[in-house]
């Protein structure tokens, strides 16, 4: 038996608000302290993206015709691990399900099988009374399922609400709330419903104002009662390890589609990869122009390449990568999206051409439920096989294949070899792990045709560097500024601090009699990032950290990738070690090849996002540095700024990896020297033994505690759309004035504006992080912190008025 607190919100019909209210809710309770997982009924995958920004977590779907109406309580129970609080989005109105299905897959449905106490969204702003009487049709007209509350959505001011109220006593349901008409936290739509929120740079700050009204107009409390009723589920939760197995001992990666063109797919998939001994690799096919190192399979999801066609189209390089890719054999498997992506073009805008085909836009909606039969043997299943999905989308492609994915209805569908699946059929793999199986198989046994191993060379240390160590790698930012310049040099959020932060700091202050004692901040971080407390080392900022990792052992052969913040060589050559130097090429954009490190290397030290390249580097390079005997330092004091932290290694509980955070940048507390470091008790203990005592200050401990918080969070996600936009403003201008500059993910961006630029900019006001003092780079780039746009439009006319940049 398993108790866990739950509700469904559902509503009489489309259009009346169960997104807005669902997503809210799920944002408030989690900035109140609860644990929030989202679910959505049905196939849709727009929605999920939504409850992914409310709750931290993956957004899941319950969908009894995807997956079968037995799967639905343990994938509602995977989803909810760790959670104390799952929210069920409904779809379409309460009792809508498949067409002729007599309510099969419906809202009701799935609330019957998981036995989900029900509140239902009503839009009131075209009647009054009358709710009242449409409530009590939807109670009546099916018993078992159980309506719990109402709330009222979009009402036209207080004596209408009243009015509706009053009515609806008759009904002995409680009324949670009533929300005002307010265009202000509705999500813009295009052709295919809502726009997703991960192509939405003002989704967290609409989430922010959504959930605050959520917290003022509805009784969470009376909510959660509500959902502390539902019965205890008598199931156990789905496992993907349960559902298909490794045929290897190597782990191949799977490079799946992400980004703004490719947003959806179902989170159980790459679970289900994961468990069938795969690696998943996320690549954006908008930005990145290659695939993921040593990928041995595509996934290919859905998503809107129709909407980013022209960006698709103009990065040539991946779409060459790609139609090699398929060419050669690699497995691949693309549905909708993916489908589109590979055809020769999209609407004329020229694609991977990996298909002979093309896609266009029609005016017509495809939407609908599909039984698909297997017409031979192929990528996805035997011949006779029968899958279930849904087909979502205004785009035709032609002409067919004479080689179907899927035979619908008797009709031939999509395209298919044996290492290949194309089609518009969306499939959920829980519902069918066979295909995960056959299609891990198939990547675990892809050779490719070509060998094309890098060659294997470890780069010299920076003689010239090296040689002025003594200044050059002790030069920080803060040493640009002098009275009267501009500040783009010092990588401190130029935002003003929280009050809350404040508030605990001048608290903090109470305390100062007694020696610091870091455990509740410890214990904080640890619920923070999921780990446990004796994971977590306080620290006195990442500088702290880094002198402890140095003194922490005789290290044999140290590395530190380069270029990047130098402190890790300043602490270990102060405890009497001479770290080698490994370069990332400026060609390839900094890009990190792990086939550089020596094999013998028993330290890497290495910075994600890295300082100054603003260089986001891929979970799975990263994962690639790690090896038996060698301990691996990931520096990620600038990951708080990056969306969703994508690509931190820091909830990962390897006994060899060791991941360094500052509070420092992100909360604008330079004078606090606040951090920590996230690892195996018995290597944390290997660094405490070096630590003195009491290092970590009493308003450090309090930064740390407050930071850690729900409501630090929902801030720091705020505070980190803004950074992408105001980066965005200097991207932008930068490459307006023909400026180049290294694509970046963190709070600054790399930029190489020639010889002499540093020192003219400095004669003109603004103050730059000179670059020639790390490895690696020399004095034709700078590094510029990002700024509030009015700030950063003066550099930029600066720029052009003193240019050319050369």
């Amino acid at each position: 038996m398993v108790n866990l607190p739950r509700l469904v919100i559902a509503a009489p019909a489309s259009g009346h608000g169960k997104t807005t209210v669902a997503t809210g809710l799920m944002a408030a309770l989690v900035r109140a302290g609860h644990n929030v997982s989202g679910h959505k009924v049905g196939p849709d995958y727009i929605d999920p993206g939504y409850h992914a920004l409310a709750t931290g977590k993956p957004g899941r779907n319950l969908d009894p015709h995807l997956v079968g109406e037995n799967r639905l309580v343990p994938l509602l129970l995977n989803g909810a691990r760790g959670a104390d609080l799952a929210i069920i989005e409904g779809v379409m109105g309460l009792y809508d399900g498949q067409i002729g299905g007599e309510g099969f897959a419906s809202t009701a449905h799935v609330a019957t099988v998981t036995r989900t106490p029900v509140v239902l969204v009503v839009d009131i702003s075209h009647a009054s009374r009358s709710i009242a009487a449409l409530v009590q049709g939807m109670v009546a007209f099916d018993p078992s399922v159980r309506i719990v509350g109402v709330i009222l959505n979009k009402a036209g001011s207080p004596r209408h609400a009243g009015e509706v109220i009053s009515a609806l006593e008759s009904t002995g349901l409680p009324v949670l709330g009533v929300l005002q008409r307010d265009d202000g936290i509705v999500a813009p739509s295009r052709h295919l419903g809502l726009i997703p929120a991960a192509e939405r740079d003002d989704a967290a700050h609409a989430l922010d104002r959504l959930a605050d009204q959520i917290a003022e107009k509805i009784d969470l409390d009376q909510l959660l009662a509500l959902a502390h009723s539902a019965p205890d589920l008598e199931a156990e939760a789905w496992e993907a390890a349960q559902e298909v197995s490794s045929p290897g001992t190597h782990r191949p990666v799977v490079a799946m589609a992400g980004g703004r063109a490719f947003t959806f797919r179902y989170a159980e998939t790459e679970e289900l990869l994961r468990a069938a001994g795969c690696d998943v690799v996320t690549f954006d096919p908008l930005n990145d122009e290659a695939l993921p190192d040593g990928t041995a399979g595509l996934y290919l999801g859905g998503g809107f390449p129709e909407v980013h066609a022209s960006g698709l189209s103009a990065n040539a390089p991946l779409r060459e990568a790609l139609r090699e890719a398929v060419d050669s054999g690699m497995p691949t498997y693309a549905e909708c999206a993916g489908l589109l992506y590979l055809c020769r073009s999209v609407d004329g805008m020229p694609m991977v051409g990996a298909l002979d085909a093309e896609a266009v836009m029609t005016p017509k909606l495809t939407l609908s439920y599909r039984t698909a039969i297997v017409p031979t043997d192929q990528l996805t299943g035997t011949v006779g096989t029968r899958v279930t999905g849904h087909e979502f989308h205004r785009t035709i492609v032609t002409p067919a294949s004479a080689a179907a994915a899927w035979l619908v209805d008797g009709t031939p569908v999509g395209f298919s070899s044996p290492t290949l699946h194309a089609s518009y059929l969306h499939t959920h793999w829980a519902g069918h792990p066979d295909i995960a199986q056959r299609f891990a198989n198939a990547v675990h046994a892809y050779v490719p045709s070509v060998a094309s191993a890098p060659s294997r060379r470890s780069a010299p240390r920076d003689r010239r560097n090296v040689e002025a160590s003594s200044e050059g790698l002790g030069w920080h930012g803060d040493a640009e500024l002098s009275p009267g310049l501009i500040d783009f040099a010092v990588n401190i959020h130029d935002d003003s601090r929280p009050e809350w932060l404040d508030t605990a700091l001048r608290i903090s202050l109470d305390a100062i009699g007694a020696y610091p004692d870091p455990t509740a901040a410890q214990h904080a971080i640890a619920q923070r990032h999921g780990r446990q407390p004796d994971e977590v080392l306080a620290t006195a900022g990442a500088a702290e950290a880094f002198a402890l990792i140095a003194r922490a052992r005789p290290w044999r052969r140290p590395v530190v990738v380069h270029p990047q913040f130098t402190e890790p060589d300043v602490a270990l050559a102060a405890a009497g070690h001479q770290p080698e130097h490994v370069l990332t090429d400026p060609a390839n954009g900094f890009v990190l090849d792990p086939s550089l490190v020596p094999d013998d290397a028993d330290l890497v030290m290495i910075g994600n996002p890295t300082n100054p390249t603003s260089v986001l580097h891929p979970e799975q390079s990263l994962r690639r540095l790690m090896r038996p005997g060698r301990v691996v330092v990931v520096d990620e004091a600038f990951m708080d700024s990056v969306p969703d932290e994508r690509h931190s290694l820091a909830g990962i509980p390897d006994p060899n990896l060791l991941v360094v955070r500052s509070l420092t940048k992100l909360w604008s507390i330079p004078g606090v020297r606040a951090g920590y470091v996230l690892g195996s008790p018995q290597m944390l203990a290997e660094l405490k033994a070096h630590q003195s005592p009491w290092s970590v200050s009493t308003a450090a401990i309090a930064a740390m505690i407050a930071t850690a918080t729900p409501e630090a969070l929902a801030e720091a996600a705020k505070r980190t759309t803004r950074i992408g936009q105001h980066r965005r403003v200097l991207t932008d201008g930068l490459t307006e004035l023909g400026i180049h500059h290294v694509p970046a993910a963190g709070p600054f961006v790399l930029a190489k504006v020639g010889i002499g630029a540093h020192d003219r900019l400095r004669s003109a006001g603004y103050a730059l992080r000179r670059a020639d003092t790390f490895p690696g780079l020399d004095d034709t780039w700078v590094r510029i912190a990002v700024r509030k746009p009015d700030t950063t439009r003066k550099l930029l006319a600066t720029l052009r008025i003193e240019g050319p940049w050369t």
